[in-house]
């Protein structure tokens, strides 16, 4: 989703671009472009205006913090009483936020747009420590604040002791009683599988004797 309303600047450039790219750009590289337009303008706006040469981790900071006032995310207060809370049952004054997951994945793709245009990733300024570390405060405050924990879920380790129980089990059945006297006395003459004998001339003579 657009995390500001585009201008008119922005939103036709970002046209003219798709409708050449119809039908040729993924949903996220349609979100990426619209990104990296909404940053220029916020640049080209900026007093004095910036150029993106000169545009460091303390400017998309800055950009970040701008963005909070189109953010619809609830985030309380330390003295709301809902502090903590995941589902508040009442409405409260507290300000609108943009989530951090939002931010999070703006930033991921601006920092691929900034190298796609030509920037230099050993001077990113999406990738800058200081970005990491806001974005780490940002994800820590909203989870205490919401009641809401961002800790991804260890997956459980699994046991190779489930195996088919026909390797391991025998035979529910046991043999026929005449069949088990042919297998002890004449066994060494036939191929013994799963307790019967396969040999149709012992059989034979087994039969012959008695």
């Amino acid at each position: 989703m657009d995390l500001i309303p585009p201008s008119s600047s922005s939103s036709s450039s970002s046209s003219t671009t798709a409708g050449s790219n119809n039908g040729q750009l993924s949903r996220y590289e349609n979100q990426k472009r619209r990104d990296w337009n909404t940053f220029g303008q916020y640049l080209r706006n900026h007093r004095p205006p910036l150029t993106l040469s000169r545009c460091s981790g303390a400017h998309v900071l800055e950009f970040l913090r701008y963005l909070d006032q189109f953010g619809k995310t609830k985030v309380h207060n330390m003295g709301c009483p809902f502090f903590g809370h995941p589902n508040p049952p009442a409405p409260c004054p507290c300000p609108l936020r943009q989530a951090w997951g939002s931010l999070d994945a703006l930033i991921g793709r601006l920092r691929a747009a900034y190298e796609e245009n030509g920037g230099p990733p050993e001077s990113n300024p999406f990738g800058a420590r200081a970005v990491r570390l806001f974005l780490r405060e940002v994800r820590d405050s909203q989870a205490k604040a919401r009641g809401i924990s961002y800790e991804k879920k260890k997956r459980k380790k699994v046991t190779p002791a489930l195996k088919p129980v026909s390797q391991h089990s025998p035979s529910p059945l046991p043999p026929p009683p005449l069949q088990h006297h042919y297998l002890h006395g004449e066994s060494s003459g036939g191929l013994i599988i799963t307790g019967f004998a396969v040999d149709g001339h012992h059989g034979g003579g087994a039969g012959e004797r008695s």
